[in-house]
C-alpha cells in the first residue's frame, strides 16, 4: 500500500469512502471536480491510501494562517478508512501523511473536529497523540444561505 496525492481518476472510490462516513456523494463527476480543486490549490492536498486496484483510505488537509499571530495550522477536514481496512495501520499513515504537508507548510499544529457519535474515531486521534478539547472549546456551526449573504 502507497499514500498519494488523490486524482480525479479516483472519484468512485473516494464516493465510496465519503458514503461510509455517513456522506453520501451525487456522482464521480463532481467529487473528480472537487478532487482536482484541491489539487490545484498549495494550501490544500487529498491523499489516498492506494493498495493496487483498490483505494483504502482518504484524508483531506487544508492549511489556514493564524490572524492573531504570525504562522499556519493545518486542519483534517475529512479522514476515512474503508470498513475492511480498519485497525491495519492504514488511518496512522493518511494521518502522517496530512501532518507532513502541513509541516512542510510551516504549520505548528493540526486540528480535526469529529462528531459526538464517532467514539472509535476519538480513540483513533488520541493513539495519534491528538489532545481531546471537549471542555476547554467549543464548536458553533451557522448554516449560510442565500439570505443570509446579503445582509
Amino acid at each position: 500500500m502507497q499514500v498519494r496525492l488523490a486524482h480525479s481518476a479516483d472519484a468512485a472510490a473516494v464516493n465510496g469512502l465519503l458514503h461510509q462516513l455517513g456522506y453520501p456523494q451525487d456522482g464521480t463527476a463532481m467529487t473528480a471536480t472537487r478532487i482536482e480543486t484541491w489539487s490545484g490549490d498549495p494550501w490544500s492536498a487529498a491523499y489516498v491510501a492506494d493498495a493496487g486496484r483498490d483505494v483504502l483510505g482518504l484524508v483531506a488537509v487544508h492549511i489556514c494562517p493564524f490572524f492573531e499571530r504570525t504562522g499556519t495550522w493545518g486542519r483534517i477536514v475529512a479522514l476515512v478508512v474503508s470498513d475492511r481496512a480498519r485497525g491495519q495501520g492504514v488511518g496512522h499513515q493518511l494521518v502522517a501523511a496530512a501532518e507532513s504537508f502541513a509541516t512542510s507548510r510551516g504549520c505548528e499544529r493540526m486540528e480535526v473536529t469529529s462528531g459526538d457519535h464517532r467514539h472509535d474515531a476519538h480513540e483513533f486521534y488520541r493513539r495519534q497523540g491528538y489532545t481531546d478539547q471537549t471542555g476547554r472549546s467549543s464548536r458553533f456551526l451557522r448554516v449560510l444561505d442565500d439570505t443570509s449573504r446579503h445582509r
